[in-house]
């Protein structure tokens, strides 16, 4: 399958907004102790922000959105890390019938074409520790652990 990766556009947003939902249902089926049922993942408001801060872009193929990408761009400067700029992968989703068809690979080919044009130093990205499927993703593609949340539970 051909697949583009542009900037999202408002007109994407219902589609946008299942595919979200179609993650977000699996996070709250894995941790419903963190996640939970919401009739909106993300806000038209929130969405348009981000377009215009020209973090949000959609992968086509076969002339339909199938996935989705949103970003933050950090700069880290403190007195004792080495200063970066780094593009954090805040969401990247892509449509339950087109997963494991090439869309993630060219999110981050897009990826690394976009840190190599703003001049960035890394890519980084969290993965629920649960999503065994995205996480070997990420590894197969060549991402490494940076570090690892962990939590402590009150038993009641």
């Amino acid at each position: 399958m051909d697949i583009q990766i542009r900037t999202a556009k408002v007109e994407d947003y219902s589609v946008v907004e299942a595919i979200m939902k179609q993650v977000h249902k699996l996070h709250v089926g894995w941790r419903p102790d963190v996640y939970k049922q919401q009739e909106t993942i993300l806000p038209l408001d929130e969405f348009k922000q981000a377009i215009q801060e020209q973090a949000f872009f959609v992968a086509e193929g076969e002339g339909k959105v199938v996935g989705i990408l949103g970003l933050m761009y950090r700069h880290v400067e403190t007195p004792v890390h080495v200063t970066k700029d780094i593009t954090f992968i805040d969401s990247m989703a892509v449509d339950e019938s087109y997963r494991k068809k090439g869309v993630g690979h060219a999110f981050f080919d897009f990826l690394k074409e976009l840190k190599k044009e703003k001049g960035y130093d890394a890519i980084e990205l969290q993965v629920n520790a649960r999503n065994k499927a995205a996480y070997n993703m990420y590894r197969n593609y060549g991402f490494t652990e940076k570090s690892i949340n962990m939590e402590l539970l009150e038993t009641k």
